[in-house]
């Protein structure tokens, strides 16, 4: 069995920018191109080899950066998509910042401040657990600031992330779509089974409670924040494996598509003493 080229499955995730987007249009359970599950494992593994040597190519260059956001409902599998997509990916090559509620110190500064000092520096791949997302979604979902605020942070957000593809950092998006009903079953396992209890937050069932509010924000966030220079890839995430497949075939692309070279250095073995 053939794999999806990588434009196709850039193709079918994205939303397109400029483009009416309805999140009701998208399949959580999406299994259309990678319907053997086993072959979207193997596929995985051979794309995160790749993303491996060029994280290397990327670092020797120090030319340009990538940032990852990864945003969704909890149990869509952020965490799940940092450990197997970048299996294979040198730490040293890669920092990863998880966002929580902010700290006073963060508070007392616009809520754009702290995700600007976590952007990777180019040479490396930067990786964000929740983002500066969480500023039109919980935030708007429960009221932590008035609509009129939130309202002005699309705008805003957009030109933080030109600001960023202007000045060598290349974005990509991603939102974990995952069902209803899957949550519940994934939260469940969270009480149910003894090596992952220690993830559950009974505050994960007051969010659940908010589920339509949530899908509202989510889709008001991909039509108003996707953009040429960062749009949004809405990625099925009922299953683990193909989540994983199909954002390692985009994380790939994308570094492939940066046509780096390695430097050209002007070395003479014959100038080093290598006794």
């Amino acid at each position: 069995m053939s794999s999806p080229e990588i434009e196709e499955v850039r193709q079918r995730m994205i939303a397109a920018p400029g483009q009416s987007f309805e999140l009701s249009s998208r399949d959580s359970g999406d299994r259309e191109l990678f319907p053997d599950k086993k072959h979207a494992r193997k596929q995985l593994q051979v794309d995160a080899g790749a993303i491996d040597e060029l994280q290397d190519l990327l670092y020797a260059c120090r030319q340009r950066a990538l940032l990852v956001v990864l945003q969704g409902m909890d149990t869509s599998g952020k965490s799940g998509v940092i450990r197997n997509v970048f299996a294979q990916t040198s730490p040293l090559g890669m920092k990863v910042k998880a966002f929580k509620a902010p700290s006073k110190e963060e508070l007392a500064h616009d809520y754009l401040w702290r995700v600007h000092e976590a952007v990777p520096p180019k040479g490396i791949i930067g990786i964000f657990d929740r983002s500066h997302y969480e500023d039109v979604l919980v935030v708007k979902v429960r009221d932590f600031a008035p609509a009129e605020m939130v309202e002005q942070r699309y705008d805003q957000i957009n030109q933080f992330e030109k600001l960023l593809s202007e000045n060598g950092v290349t974005i990509l998006k991603f939102m974990l779509h995952i069902g209803h009903e899957k949550q519940g079953e994934r939260l469940k396992e969270r009480v149910t089974e003894p090596h992952k209890r220690w993830k559950f937050n009974p505050g994960d069932l007051e969010d659940r409670k908010l589920w339509p509010d949530f899908m509202d924000a989510y889709e008001t966030m991909v039509n108003r924040c996707s953009t040429p220079w960062a749009p949004w890839y809405v990625i099925p995430s009922d299953s683990r494996t193909r989540r994983n497949a199909a954002i390692a075939r985009i994380v790939r692309g994308t570094l492939e598509d940066m046509n780096l070279d390695w430097p050209q250095l002007e070395l003479r073995a014959e100038d080093y003493d290598f006794s």
